[in-house]
């Protein structure tokens, strides 16, 4: 069984970024990461972003608001933000508090600085197989881990753990793009066990640690784990088993939790940047 560590899939986005900064011209892309409490999960998560992204030489502010903003207040400085022509990206960390009218926030952000891929229009482009808007970006994380491990997706059985606007959905539409025959599953599927066992990829997504088995694997199976879980020892795991899976010797290859596509998902995240800074150096002429 292959092990398919983020860590070399990363670079290979890493080396692409490298050569797309250098159009820009001494230009430095900048995020904005949004982030409304503090929730370890979030916290982490913009720790890990921010650092991925002065890794690759770009630059990243945050914006950080207790729980209790008003929402006049918040949306107006959402907006000053959105507005801001400094800023290239916009991360906004989720979920937010109910008040906060997340919808809302989601039709507000601009198309071009939605890096996270959850406005209307790119989530819109996901779904009808235009490439030109913002993916998810951890669902287009999953593609690149297949894409760049040569894991042929054309024509293979795929299923999905998962039915959220953030991976299940819109990775099922961007497989089907590349011509797989996908099955979306969710936690009340019948016969889950069996479903999962017919796909010739499987990606768990639903949010349960250590729900996925080797009954869950078809022999030969590439099992991507996008779960981020804390289990009962307090330490990080997937969706998936790994002892278990590993030991069973049944897939054919596995993502670990963590070191797998956690990483690749803030990769995705700086590709997405330094693509949002290009169109709007165009927009404004500066290129």
């Amino acid at each position: 069984m292959k092990v398919i560590k983020g860590a070399e899939v990363t670079a290979g986005i890493q080396a692409e970024i490298e050569e797309e900064l250098k159009q820009l011209g001494g230009y430095i892309p900048t995020l904005a990461v949004v982030r409304v409490g503090e929730r370890p999960d979030d916290m982490s998560y913009e720790k890990n972003a921010i650092s991925r992204m002065k890794k690759f030489g770009m630059g990243a502010v945050t914006f950080t608001y207790p729980e209790s903003v008003s929402w006049e207040e918040f949306s107006g400085e959402f907006q000053r933000i959105n507005q801001d022509d400094s800023i290239d990206g916009i991360l906004l960390l989720r979920p937010l508090p109910p008040h906060l009218r997340e919808k809302e926030l989601e039709r507000m952000i601009l198309p071009e600085k939605d890096v996270d891929g959850i406005s209307p229009e790119n989530i819109a482009k996901v779904f009808s197989g235009d490439k030109s808007g913002f993916a998810p970006c951890t669902a287009e994380a999953v593609m690149e881990v297949l894409n760049r491990s040569g894991i042929q997706i054309a024509g293979k059985r795929a299923v999905v753990i998962g039915r959220s606007m953030v991976v299940g959905r819109p990775l099922a539409m961007m497989l089907l793009a590349e011509h797989a025959t996908v099955t979306v599953c969710h936690t009340r599927t019948k016969d889950l066990e069996q479903t999962c066992r017919q796909g010739e990829i499987l990606v768990a997504a639903a949010g349960r640690a250590g729900m996925v088995t080797e009954e869950f694997i078809g022999d030969g199976a590439a099992v991507i784990d996008v779960g981020i879980n804390v289990n009962e020892e307090g330490r990080l795991c997937g969706d998936v088993d790994f002892q278990r899976v590993s030991d069973s010797g049944k897939a054919g290859a596995l993502t670990p939790v963590p070191g797998g596509v956690g990483g690749v998902t803030t990769a995705v995240l700086g590709k997405h940047l330094v693509r949002a800074a290009a169109e709007g150096m165009r927009k404004r002429g500066e290129r």
